[in-house]
């Protein structure tokens, strides 16, 4: 399992701790005594390091390969799944699985970016970095989803769109700038959270919603912290001071109203206990869903709307 840095003192307890109860158990002898107070400095230490993380920590557990990733909620949150393939136009996204699926006992349509844990899962999944297939697809299932009235969910795990030359040469800035448009006029509820890297256009090509939600250690972001550094810094060693200025993890977008709300994560990240996660997931999800219905499709549209138009602040000089 990938061990993140400042991690360590906590995972140096866990370590101890376990073999406190296995030398209790394997000599038999009482050091109930001694595994509490290990429990508590540890409990502690994970209290210390998860309430005080820096914007740059928060994008390494965005990043975690333990992290529960969008099939991993699909089979954790949702029931019923049956996935559609293909664009109709050139052929299937694996990094971009989607189809019809249950939450909260209603029937939605649920897509998303699907990355990989190991090589030869990321080279099918293309590292979670779509292709404009994908966001074809997508809009397609989006169609779809209007079509039987049913609300869309959409999942946003992506470094960003795949910048290849034959992406490019399928006219990714078109598929991605289409979607924008669409998703904007889609008369049905839609709700985008972000699981954990949300990269540029590649994340808001399925991002345009009602309800854009993220995870507690999750980022969403015009461009990664490297790729600002790198810009601005000239190097990519200064992605931390990068991370704190762009202002792109979950407290910081609640307090510019980028985003509608956090779902918390258990203690040391979703990457610690993928069912804790995904439940708090549906719960806050099934909740937005039952109040998004119950609006009229002309009060969605006009909301949704005026949330995207009253994005940024600017100052005005006489």
């Amino acid at each position: 399992m990938q061990l993140l840095d400042f991690e360590k003192p906590a995972v140096e307890l866990e370590q101890e701790l376990e073999k406190l109860r296995a030398k209790s158990a394997s000599q038999d002898i009482d050091m109930s005594d001694e595994i509490a107070r290990m429990e508590a400095k540890l409990a502690e230490t994970r209290a210390r390091i998860y309430q005080n993380l820096t914007p740059w920590q928060r994008v390494q557990i965005a990043r975690h390969t333990n992290r529960p990733f969008m099939l991993d909620y699909v089979s954790l949150a949702f029931t019923d799944f049956r996935e559609l393939h293909g664009d109709r136009h050139i052929g299937d996204d694996a990094s971009m699985p989607g189809g019809f699926a249950r939450i909260g006992g209603r029937r939605v349509v649920v897509i998303g970016h699907q990355k990989g844990r190991d090589t030869k899962e990321n080279l099918k999944r293309n590292f979670g970095s779509a292709h404009p297939e994908g966001y074809r697809k997508a809009m397609r299932l989006m169609k779809l989803a209007e079509k039987f009235g049913l609300p869309v969910i959409t999942l946003i795990d992506t470094p960003g769109a795949f910048p290849g030359i034959g992406a490019e040469e399928r006219n990714i800035a078109e598929a991605i700038a289409y979607n924008l448009r669409e998703m904007m006029l889609l008369k049905v509820p839609v709700i985008a959270v972000v699981l954990g890297e949300g990269g540029s256009g590649g994340a808001l090509g399925i991002g345009v919603a009602d309800r854009v939600i993220m995870l507690e250690n999750a980022y969403y972001s015009v461009i990664s912290p490297e790729g600002c550094a790198a810009i601005l810094w000239k190097h990519r060693k200064h992605a931390p001071e990068a991370a704190e200025a762009m202002k792109l993890v979950a407290p910081d977008l609640m307090k510019l109203n980028l985003i509608d709300e956090v779902i918390p994560e258990p203690a040391g990240g979703a990457h610690h206990d993928h069912r804790a996660t995904a439940d708090a997931f549906r719960e806050l999800v099934s909740h937005h869903l039952d109040e998004l219905a119950a609006k009229p499709v002309a009060q969605l549209l006009e909301e949704r709307y005026t949330k995207f138009r009253n994005f940024g602040e600017w100052t005005e000089r006489p």
